[in-house]
């Protein structure tokens, strides 16, 4: 395992660039006031947004406090229109985005990282940007980014996206740098907390508006704090605040950090609001899943990244793919027995599905060699669950059961593996 370790470790630094470089676009750049903020600070803030048109010509509008940049380009499969900006404060209506209109099916929207926020329509079809620009505000009237949008052929529009620039590069989103384990020669073992979703993937959304993104979260934050009352551990956060942080790039964390432990934390829902199932629920990766409802939530969560606009994933060659499978088998082993414990563990703090031990092919446990689970802490269409999980008292006792999971489980792979790897 040792000798494997190293081996993709070199692999994933000659194809680092590759990771990250987004995909074309045709796009059109458009600037008006040249005047940086901090990262920090919002560069705009966005009070309202609209559709207007018909499947003839679509107009997207976005009213804003000020002029900035932004960048918007298309990609296909699905059919999408994505426009980068820096860092916009959102102060849209609760519903903006879930109704569209004319060639957009709808829209999203959020931060990115620190510094940068990003905007995703949604297309019925092929389209091209006819018109991308700011107007200045004049009269009483809001500064507005317009985005005009007509339809084209699939032809037309795969040849605009090799004609057009790329996108500009973006920074990849920061892990947590406070406890990255190369900051000291420190030897204890690395635990990764994910807290699914971010920025403009909120997740899930309970009945009365509560985004799964924000649940997750809280309860990262807090186990977070209970593992490292511990002083067994050092944790890296994938992320500490409303950031969008793609799949691929939350894997890249967790092998930079050269983790012994991948905890990806989720909310479940189901789509007829079922308030009848409740529970947590712990998944491993699997190739096939281990049932229906396992396969459903895979799809969805492996989603996020064409929800985000631009895809960083990448495929690993013949060779690598070798490597990757001899890594995965003793990884697989190291995950179904941490997934084992966290259940025994949970039973005492919470209450479990009914099934809640599964598997199915999430994108984000795809580390070959960081041992990873994803756990769905309940079901926000559950009115019980909500209710507890956005209870202090409820994130406390659960943080504290997944924290004897991650002692016992570090406990008795060391006892196995020291001196060997």
């Amino acid at each position: 395992m040792k000798h494997v370790r190293r081996i993709l470790l070199a692999l994933a630094v000659l194809s680092a660039g590759v990771a990250s470089a987004p995909a074309a676009g045709a796009g059109a750049r458009a600037s008006a006031g040249q005047a940086e903020t901090p990262p920090a600070h919002n560069a705009a803030d966005a009070s309202d947004a609209r559709l207007g048109g018909d499947e003839k010509r679509t107009r997207f509008i976005v009213d804003l406090s000020n002029n900035i940049e932004f960048f918007a380009f298309t990609l296909p499969d699905p059919y999408r229109v994505v426009i980068d900006l820096p860092q916009v404060g959102f102060h849209l209506p609760a519903k903006a985005g879930k109704e569209g209109r004319g060639l957009v099916k709808a829209y999203r929207y959020g931060l990115m990282m620190p510094g940068g926020s990003r905007i995703v329509l949604d297309a019925t079809g092929p389209v091209r940007i006819d018109k991308a620009f700011i107007l200045d505000a004049i009269e009483g009237q809001p500064a507005r980014l317009v985005i005009d949008l007509v339809p084209v052929d699939r032809e037309t529009f795969m040849r605009n996206l090799a004609l057009q620039a790329k996108p500009p590069r973006q920074s990849q989103p920061k892990a947590d740098r406070e406890s990255r384990a190369e900051d000291s020669g420190d030897i204890r073992p690395v635990v990764v907390i994910d807290p699914g979703h971010g920025g403009l993937d909120a997740g899930t959304t309970a009945g009365g508006g509560e985004a799964e993104k924000s649940i997750v979260l809280d309860f990262a934050t807090e186990l977070r704090r209970r593992l490292e009352q511990t002083e067994k551990f050092r944790v890296v956060m994938t992320r500490t605040d409303d950031s969008f942080v793609p799949l691929g790039e939350r894997v890249r964390i967790a092998r930079a950090a050269k983790a012994g432990l991948f905890i990806s934390v989720h909310a479940d829902a189901l789509a007829r609001r079922d308030a009848e199932t409740r529970g947590a629920t712990v998944y491993t990766l699997s190739d096939q899943a281990s049932d229906d409802e396992a396969a459903r939530l895979a799809e969805s969560e492996n989603k996020a990244d064409a929800i985000a606009g631009v895809d960083l994933s990448t495929e690993p060659g013949e060779i690598a793919d070798i490597l990757i499978d001899l890594a995965q088998r003793e990884t697989r082993t190291f995950s179904t027995q941490f997934a084992r414990t966290l259940v025994t563990e949970l039973k005492a703090a919470a209450r479990l599905h009914k099934h809640p031990l599964r598997s199915a092919g999430f994108k984000v446990l795809k580390a070959p060699d960081v041992p990873s689970v994803l756990l769905e802490l309940g079901y926000v269409s559950s009115p019980h669950d909500l209710k507890l999980m956005t209870s202090e008292a409820w994130r406390g006792r659960v943080a504290d059961a997944i924290t004897r999971a991650v002692v016992a489980f570090f406990g008795s792979k060391l006892a196995r593996t020291v001196g060997t790897n």
